[in-house]
């Protein structure tokens, strides 16, 4: 690392990977918290001879004291790691190094997330208090759970080979299992399978397994949760829930237009919810006519990524921790959310190649009657079919606070056309094609309201940490978007003419103008702010430009001038005398601003002089009546020019 990698972590990186310690003299107590907190969880690196203000913002945030001792620092670490002080040393030299800071030095820690085979990483010798966890917040002790979850994904033969005692074939239901014999013959007819009888079956599916010690025999976690009636499988496993929900085309204040749940009508088993879901899923996916020989082939890449991303929710999850298996179906999005955090980082399950499945012999039985692609492939799959279509990049959110994994697929185009014609309306031709494409792609992700945040960002735009940072950084600075700091997380909003507060009432005039169908009710003083605009913008026409935008918000500006000057005319002649001279100072303040910052926005004047946006609008329409001012160029971008004064 050099020091311009420091000062990019500091002003662009995520807070919640990265870790500042001051370090005046001795390794600081908690730099060991931190190192297992990173090691179970997400990884991360730090950064010892900084302190960190968290009630400061920006530049005035850290302060660089470096160590005073480098190699005494050092000699303390690796002594320390290598004791029984930490449990597992997963640092190799490189990862630790020191940097020349202006003079100054620091030590930087570069601390993988572990392999789910040493997790958890603990110090102190107390496997229980000594576990730690990051979350948005800092370093936190895991629960008693948390650990037990841990130690069960460092078992190579994953959690769903484990024998339930009690439970037998008589509690499989035998309609859901002869329905899964039906699909393994169809896929496998000439297996060896096919003669053997339920029990056998079973047990060579991984469903039944005998204790070798005790000769006692039962059916495993995957029998059960794929084969149970739904009595068995709720007494054992009350932990979850599967819960299908289908949310498109919904008519007035409707919450879903389908949904399965366990309602009595259906054995709840893992299998039911499969076979039941995946036909809702898949209905109105488009299906191309293709013959292959005689045969007729309407499978896509589309549905196959779809049978992926349902494959992998139910192979992954952590089944016996509390949550919920649940597939949400949107108009224009799936999403598909277990219990359970990622076994292998984030980059690792991308690229595809290994795969570390929480049930494999679950995943196994999905996979030989055709659901699930070879191992590792899955999300590549998924990528890939996202990509032929141009659509968003789906998203693999790992929440550790909620102890949940969520998939996203959205099914939108990268620039959905009428959002792409409303941000060049409202930016302007030349601002909005200035801008990267990596700006223009962020503004379209969150131009409905939404928020975004470095995590996502990384796996959309395919960059790192630093890079999504720079560019959030540039986009906050251009006032593009709002920063919203989280403690150690930070999100990011649409921001629009520079200040949501002082310029709704802006949007809110040239939204009523430019849209045919915007009900009259909207008034000056209704703050709904961006995502109000949002909604409206897109109704625009694609060639409405920002110069037209100007001129109606300048015109919108009549209504209330018409009632203010009304006003004056009913008070004393010194009042209007008064206002009159008040106006001419106020013109001539607002050229003078203009003289030093010809891109300034009505917004930025009024705050400055202290009055209302309306006010300076409407003495900027009488300027430009007059000839005295115009504008070149859109809202955004553009610039003022003085022709007389």
């Amino acid at each position: 690392m050099t020091t311009t990698d420091i000062k990019d972590l500091m002003l662009y990186g995520e807070r919640i990977n990265i870790e500042y310690k001051e370090a005046a003299g001795d390794l600081p107590k908690s730099l060991w918290e931190t190192y297992s907190a990173f090691a179970n969880t997400i990884g991360g690196v730090i950064v010892l001879g900084i302190k960190e203000h968290r009630n400061r913002y920006e530049e005035d945030r850290f302060e660089i004291k470096g160590v005073a001792d480098a190699d005494k620092m050092l000699k303390s670490f690796w002594d320390t790691i290598n004791s029984d002080k930490v449990s597992r040393n997963i640092l190799f030299d490189d990862d630790v190094e020191c940097i020349d800071y202006e003079g100054k030095t620091l030590i930087a820690i570069h601390v993988p997330m572990a392999n789910y085979t040493m997790r958890p990483v603990y110090i102190n010798k107390n496997l229980l208090s000594g576990s730690f966890k990051r979350n948005y917040e800092g370093d936190y002790h895991c629960t008693d759970e948390e650990v037990k979850s841990m130690l069960r994904d460092a078992n190579e033969n994953g959690n769903d080979g484990l024998m339930l005692e009690n439970y037998d074939m008589n509690d499989i239901d035998l309609p859901t299992l002869h329905a899964y014999r039906n699909h393994f013959k169809i896929s496998n007819l000439d297996h060896v399978f096919n003669h053997l009888d339920d029990k056998e079956f079973l047990r060579n599916m991984g469903g039944m397994t005998t204790d070798r010690i005790t000769r006692r025999e039962g059916l495993t976690m995957a029998g059960l949760m794929m084969f149970g009636k739904g009595l068995p499988v709720r007494d054992r496993f009350d932990n979850i829930r599967m819960d299908y929900i289908d949310k498109t085309n919904l008519i007035g204040d409707s919450r879903w237009s389908d949904r399965l749940t366990y309602d009595g009508t259906w054995e709840n088993n893992l299998f039911n919810f499969f076979t039941r879901v995946m036909p809702k899923l898949t209905a109105d996916l488009k299906r191309p006519f293709k013959l292959e020989g005689m045969e007729r082939i309407d499978d896509t890449p589309v549905h196959k990524a779809v049978r992926e991303a349902m494959t992998n929710m139910i192979i992954h999850a952590d089944l016996f921790i509390t949550g919920v298996l649940k597939v949400e179906k949107h108009d224009k999005e799936f999403l598909f959310s277990n219990p359970g955090s990622l076994k292998l980082p984030i980059e690792d399950i991308m690229n595809g190649g290994n795969s570390k499945a929480r049930n494999p012999r679950i995943q196994n039985m999905l996979r030989m009657i055709g659901f699930g692609d070879n191992i590792g492939s899955g999300y590549p799959t998924i990528l890939r079919a996202w990509k032929d279509e141009h659509w968003r990049k789906p998203t693999l959110i790992d929440r550790t606070e909620l102890r949940q994994v969520d998939l996203t697929m959205p099914m939108i185009s990268l620039l959905p056309e009428s959002v792409l014609n409303a941000m060049k309306a409202y930016y302007g031709e030349e601002t909005y094609h200035a801008m990267t494409s990596e700006e223009q792609m962020i503004l379209a992700y969150v131009w409905n309201g939404d928020s975004i945040s470095n995590t996502e960002l990384q796996q959309l735009l395919g960059l790192n940490s630093i890079e999504v940072g720079k560019i959030l950084h540039q986009m906050v600075a251009k006032q593009l978007l709002n920063k919203e700091n989280k403690n150690r997380w930070t999100t990011y909003t649409l921001l629009k003419d520079g200040n949501a507060d002082s310029t709704s009432e802006e949007k809110t005039d040239v939204t009523d103008n430019v849209t045919d169908n915007v009900t009259d009710n909207v008034t000056d003083k209704d703050k709904g702010g961006q995502k109000r605009w949002s909604e409206k913008v897109r109704g625009q026409k694609s060639n409405l430009t920002t110069e037209t935008t100007t001129e109606t918000l300048e015109n919108n500006a009549q209504s209330s001038e018409t009632s203010s000057e009304t006003g004056s005319e009913t008070g004393s002649e010194t009042s209007s005398e008064t206002g009159s001279e008040t106006g001419s100072e106020t013109k001539d303040q607002i050229i003078n601003i203009i003289k030093q910052n010809p891109r300034i926005s009505a917004a930025e004047i009024a705050k400055q002089l202290c009055i209302s946006s309306r006010g300076v609008e409407k003495q900027i329409r009488k300027l430009r009546e007059s000839g005295i001012i115009r504008r070149k160029g859109g809202r955004f971008g553009g610039n003022w020019e003085i022709l007389q004064q």
